[in-house]
């Protein structure tokens, strides 16, 4: 397991004891999502709970929850999509906290000018590329598109990264590609990318995009820990109301040049774990055939044990 106790070397005229630092290992993508936490660590956010966090690099949301759920990662970032399907599988996890909701324009889909697709019914039978990895854009897509008259079942995915993305619709190959930011922005300002359709609208407007989350039994077994984690991921949270700083750790984060990032569209990293909000996503995935089994979020939120669960 990677949670590890170690003493810290300093001890203030405040502090007259020598506390216990503790290892959290953090499992995420370098997604947007992950940009609070990125900037927690940095300013020392964690520390200052007694919390030596590592972010563990990852490819996937799948292979985020395969760390948390096989011990190699305390912590991990993914989308609910994924996450509460795991969950309806059968996969126990306790919530930590919100990582981030989508907002208007930071998920599109995005078609080249001069292809005569300017609105969703141009294209009855749409082929849309999407990056692998994301099956919630699929169902973004369905959703949005049926809400425009265009058939669910005719439409056609084809799974390739933003490069090939450009290319497939350079070359007609694909009619639109699903996008979320900051590739939207930079398909825009590269290559006069235009908006086809805002998926983060409807039933999708505000709609809560990833968590946190602990194995549950290992979180039970270190709340005092798991506590102090949501205290510090709250404050992480709160330094994303800044969008000046959100874009300049996504420029270093993405490689994507600050100018681009000045245009990305943001979301809401939320500052509370709503039980509503997130049970809203549970249900939809229910109703739309994502999952078999309707998941109870309450089931998973953390014990209100006094020790500064979040709200």
């Amino acid at each position: 397991m990677a949670l590890l106790a170690v003493s810290c070397s300093v001890i203030s005229p405040e502090r007259p004891y020598q506390p216990e630092q503790h290892t959290l290992r953090v499992a995420a993508t370098s997604s947007i999502d992950s940009v609070p936490l990125r900037l927690g660590v940095k300013r020392g956010v964690f520390a200052a709970e007694g919390l030596d966090v590592q972010v563990v690099d990852s490819a996937t949301d799948d292979e985020v929850l395969r760390a948390v759920l096989d011990g190699s990662a305390d912590v991990g970032l993914a989308s609910n999509y994924v996450m509460l399907r795991r969950a309806a599988g059968g996969a126990r996890f306790e919530l930590q906290g919100e990582a981030y909701a989508c907002g208007p324009d930071t998920m599109a889909l995005v078609a080249l000018p001069g292809r005569d697709y300017e609105a969703p019914t141009r294209r009855p039978k749409p082929v849309i590329g999407i990056a692998p990895g994301h099956p919630f854009g699929k169902l973004a897509t369905r959703l949005r598109l049926a809400t425009e008259g265009v058939d669910p079942e005719r439409i056609t995915f084809v799974e390739m990264r933003y490069a090939e993305q450009i290319s497939a619709l350079r070359s007609g190959r694909i009619d639109a590609a699903w996008m979320t930011e900051p590739d939207i922005s930079k398909a825009q300002k590269e290559y006069g990318a235009e908006v086809v359709m805002d998926t983060a609208r409807g039933a999708l407007l505000d709609f809560p995009l990833s968590s946190y989350v602990a194995a549950h039994d290992h979180a039970r077994q270190q709340p005092e820990v798991y506590a102090a984690f949501r205290r510090a991921l709250v404050k992480s949270q709160e330094l994303a109301t800044n969008g000046a700083v959100v874009r300049a750790e996504l420029s270093e984060l993405t490689g994507v040049d600050p100018t681009t990032t000045q245009l990305v569209a943001l979301g809401t990293f939320p500052t509370s774990l709503n039980e509503v909000r997130l049970q809203r996503a549970a249900d939809l995935f229910y109703r739309a055939g994502v999952v078999s089994e309707r998941v109870d979020v309450a089931s998973m939120l953390p014990q209100q044990d006094g020790v500064g669960a979040v709200a």
